[in-house]
Formats: C-alpha cells, sequence, structure tokens
C-alpha cells in the first residue's frame, strides 16, 4: 500500500499535502482500493467556508457512494475538474492528478493535528 511520507492523513482516509496556507486534499490509496472503481465524484464549490470534520465532497463507487468529509477549517479555493470528468483518477493517481479540492486554511500549525504517515499505516494495519 502506498503511503508517501511528505502527506499528512485523517481518520476518515483523507490525505493533505501543505503548500504554503494552501491544502490539495484527496483520498488515500487504502481508501480508493477499498471503495474500488470510481465513477462520480462531486467536487465542492470554490468560496464554500468549511469546518474541520464537514462533510465536503462526494466519491460514489460501483459499490458506494461515500462523504468525504474536510480534514481542516478553511476556505475552499479550487475542485479539481479533472476528477469530475475522469472520476477513474481517484482510483489511477490518488495522490497525484486524482485530488479533489484545495482549501486555504484559517491555521496552519492545525495540520500537526492530522496522522503523519506512520501513524495511518498503523490505522489501516
Amino acid at each position: 500500500m502506498n503511503i508517501p511520507a511528505d502527506l499528512r492523513y485523517n481518520r476518515s482516509h483523507e490525505w493533505v499535502r501543505l503548500d504554503g496556507d494552501i491544502v490539495t486534499v484527496g483520498i488515500t490509496d487504502h481508501a480508493q482500493a477499498e471503495l474500488t472503481d470510481v465513477v462520480f465524484v462531486e467536487v465542492p464549490n470554490t468560496g464554500r467556508v468549511v469546518d474541520m470534520g464537514d462533510p465536503i465532497a462526494v466519491v460514489e463507487s460501483v459499490k458506494a457512494a461515500s462523504d468525504i468529509y474536510a480534514p481542516l477549517s478553511g476556505e475552499v479555493v479550487e475542485s479539481n475538474p479533472a476528477v469530475e470528468a475522469d472520476p477513474s483518477l481517484v482510483n489511477t493517481d490518488p495522490y497525484g492528478n486524482g485530488w479533489i479540492f484545495r482549501l486555504k486554511i484559517n491555521d496552519v500549525s492545525s495540520i500537526e493535528s492530522l496522522m503523519t504517515a506512520d501513524a495511518y499505516n498503523d490505522l489501516i494495519a
């Protein structure tokens, strides 16, 4: 299972990549493998303000529909049109082109509340 060490993770299987005060968010390789073939991604609207833990997006697979939760509090500054057009990117490139949205976070230090790759690996082991 691919768990990049430079990302942070939450218990609901979203990953977070920090760049300044912007985080890119997607679902983990583990999550996409559990869902199997992703057939639809509902991305959040730009400008939406969310609190950590709020449902923010939906990923549907042939097995189930799953809510995606905001891993941190902030404002949606970008959604990924590529995953709307080709939801399979979530399966084939979950940490790259399969990202779902970007948030401008309220508090950069809040990233410390998320799991490291080692802690996430322990969670899914």
